[in-house]
């Protein structure tokens, strides 16, 4: 799908079309521009050749229903061949006391440059950014098969702040009255500590939600399990984060993975609760999802112990619930198809 040539094809167009083209794309959810009944036979067709709506890509479901991953090709070779490059999104759907929920994990990138050690995405490499509409036809796959979407996580493959503009200007298009109407207190974005990003949000006008990605309580471990570290420490990180919230006043989340006889003991607890006990601080525990290698996930018990001195000492704190580790749809498991 590419979408971001629209504007060029409709310049000698009404102002009007663009609009209803919007609509079209991300209410009607149409996926040939055929069943644009409301516009010119003659201009149909030009999109169709020009601005092509076909989504490439296959699922795999939870036993449950409640988690689907999709494994999307891209557009990197001539027309008519496969094999490009692919990226992996998640639906997670969760029921609350608002009814049902359909979050939409997105990726960023075609694998990572940060090379976390526990993450199944790291391993890949780097090979590009996504675009702007390889960003979005993510969430258009989803709806398309008729799941409302409410929510948005930047949490997928790739860091998302190094691909800042394209994923801002996706942002804006999700959250735009005359396309998927995303609330913007409903779209988060994590990242590994990419300081230059957490500034340069701060200075948005939307009221985003931002994730840091910590997994270790100081800069020893920290760099050990995630390289980023080495040039965005720990202590730069959280200062960054401050001026955040200080401009913003919105509360940060901080993730940390539980990762068996590496993080998780109760010393690593308490110094962790040192640098978390601020205002406007809330810490997710999330156990570790299984992606290769030698790490394997805290048992309940250390969960529990861990969670319960945090909370001991003030730390606001939540355990996330785990989607999709069946088939390695959790966090840190996409691994761009390897796993289809």
């Amino acid at each position: 799908m590419n979408i971001e040539n629209l504007e060029d094809i409709l310049k000698n167009e009404p102002r009007y079309r663009l609009k209803q083209i919007k609509e079209a794309v991300f209410r009607d959810l149409i996926d040939d521009w055929s069943k644009a009944s409301n516009l010119p036979l003659a201009l149909r067709e030009k999109l169709s050749k020009e601005c092509p709506l076909e989504i490439k890509g296959e699922i795999l479901k939870s036993g449950d229903g409640q988690t689907v991953k999709a494994l999307i090709e891209l557009d990197d070779l001539p027309a008519g061949k496969a094999g490009g490059l692919k990226i992996e999104s998640v639906l997670m759907k969760h029921k609350d006391g608002e009814g049902t929920r359909n979050t939409v994990c997105v990726s960023s990138q075609v694998g990572c440059p940060m090379a976390c050690k526990f993450c199944a995405t790291g391993e890949m490499g780097f090979k590009r950014n996504l675009t702007v509409s390889e960003i979005l036809e993510q969430v258009l796959f989803f709806a398309r098969a008729g799941n409302k979407i409410s929510n948005i996580v930047f949490m997928g493959m790739g860091e998302p702040f190094l691909n800042y503009e394209n994923v801002m200007a996706a942002i804006c298009v999700l959250n735009g009255e005359d396309s998927l109407n995303i609330g913007a207190r409903k779209i988060s974005i994590s990242t590994s500590g990419v300081i230059e990003g957490i500034e340069k949000l701060a200075e948005e006008k939307l009221q985003l939600n931002l994730a840091i990605s910590l997994h270790a309580p100081d800069d020893e471990l920290r760099s050990e399990l995630m390289p980023v570290n080495k040039k965005y420490p720990l202590e730069k990180v959280l200062e960054a984060v401050d001026g955040y919230i200080k401009k913003t006043s919105r509360r940060v989340m901080f993730e940390y993975l539980l990762i068996k006889g590496v993080n998780d003991s109760p010393n690593h607890a308490r110094r962790l609760a040192r640098i978390m006990r601020k205002p406007l601080y809330m810490v997710n525990l999330i156990k570790y999802n299984p992606a290769g290698g030698d790490f394997q996930p805290s048992d309940a018990d250390t969960v529990e112990r861990f969670k319960g001195i945090l909370e001991k000492e003030g730390v606001a704190v939540t355990l996330r619930h785990r989607f999709g580790g069946e088939i390695k749809a959790a966090c840190g498991q996409l691994a761009g198809g390897k796993n289809f």
